[in-house]
């Protein structure tokens, strides 16, 4: 047998992970051509657009997480996470600059969005992951240190971004002022800084997961420097597609809901969902296979994330731009957050848990997507 029968190749990447990303770019272009997509009216043009774009648009996500995650395989952590975690913040981050930027802006989307992530990870993916797990494997166990780092991030960012706009007195509504919207975003920064220091330098072992045999394999070979360099320039170009298209997704998000005269906050569930759902399927299928830790790691972590890095990067906009941004939640949103709060750290209290808990957060999810649309 020659030496290059041992050598392992990489592997072949899916259609879906160059064919989404360049399909994005070649769509707007379209579009842009013949002057749709700007606003909806309900013409049959508007609707086949529509019907075109969410397939593009939720593939362009999927290729871009992939693509991230084989550069990530071949950097190492912490740059791994990192590259991982900008490539999902510059996809929110676009799509909510989108609407917070337009003809008809909505100042409310950035509350929105990382209010749905929050209840959309702690409640629903947890819980979620937790039930799941639980019926396979009766109980299962994770670090209680990374699980209350991971609490108390949330806890701190949660409480300054959707909260606190609510007690201020320079500007009314739940919003900040400049001078005070500025220190939020730096303070928000300089604790996700320190987490995501923590996370991949300081304390790895908080988070460490178990790895399987089968898994030590596909860990040692990384990716060679050719398929890296391919991955690079199909991550821009994916996230080039994602940034073209949202301003059209925003506002066929926007009309759907005013059509069909639904709360404007489902628009921050559609767009929390669209990028959290990768991460979702990772999520539930570690959880599955007895691997709870690799679960809140991938749930919990892209929470922090996203109110770490969205918070400033919105701030920014909304400080240079003029626009109105605002970040308080009603009172009956703030009551969901603090039970939630509450029950998450009973939950990740044990470094246990069983069904009892995942249905537990699951009715929590469930009560907070009823009373949007029954408020």
């Amino acid at each position: 047998m020659s030496p290059e029968s041992h050598v392992r190749k990489d592997p072949r990447p899916p259609l879906t992970s160059w064919a989404f990303p360049l399909l994005g770019v070649v769509f707007f272009g379209v579009v842009t051509a013949l002057g749709l997509g700007k606003t909806f009216s309900g013409a049959p043009a508007d609707i086949a657009v529509a019907v075109a774009l969410i397939p593009i648009l939720f593939g362009a996500v999927f290729a871009a997480v992939y693509h991230a995650e084989v550069i990530a395989h071949r950097t190492g952590e912490p740059y791994g996470t990192l590259v991982l975690t900008i490539a999902v913040t510059v996809m929110e981050v676009a799509l909510i600059a989108s609407a917070l930027l337009g003809d008809q802006s909505n100042p409310a989307l950035a509350r929105d969005t990382i209010f749905a992530v929050i209840m959309i990870v702690v409640n629903g993916l947890a819980g979620l992951c937790i039930l799941l797990g639980g019926l396979r494997h009766r109980e299962q166990s994770f670090r209680i240190t990374g699980a209350n780092a991971y609490l108390a991030v949330l806890i701190a960012l949660a409480s300054l971004s959707l909260v606190l706009p609510n007690y201020t007195t320079t500007a009314p509504g739940g919003a900040y002022s400049a001078s005070q919207l500025g220190y939020v975003a730096v303070a928000t920064l300089a604790i996700y800084l320190s987490f995501l220091y923590t996370q991949t330098v300081r304390n790895r072992e908080y988070f460490a997961v178990v790895i399987a045999d089968d898994e030590v394999a596909d860990k040692a070979h990384r990716p060679s420097a050719r398929t890296t360099l391919i991955s690079f320039a199909l991550l821009v170009a994916a996230l080039l597609a994602v940034i073209l298209l949202s301003k059209t997704f925003t506002a066929a998000v926007e009309f759907s809901l005013d059509r069909l005269g639904a709360p404007d906050a489902l628009a921050g569930v559609f767009i929390a969902l669209l990028i959290l759902l990768p991460e979702f399927t990772a999520a539930v299928k570690a959880a599955r296979a007895d691997k709870l830790q690799k679960s809140l790691n991938l749930a919990l972590g892209s929470a922090c994330a996203t109110i770490g890095l969205t918070i400033p990067a919105v701030a920014i906009l909304s400080i240079v731009y003029g626009a109105k941004l605002e970040l308080g939640l009603g009172e009956k949103d703030t009551v969901i957050l603090l039970v939630t709060i509450a029950v998450a750290l009973l939950t990740f209290g044990t470094g246990r848990t069983n069904i009892l808990y995942g249905m537990i957060h699951i009715v929590l999810f469930a009560t907070y997507a009823f009373l949007i649309l029954a408020p």
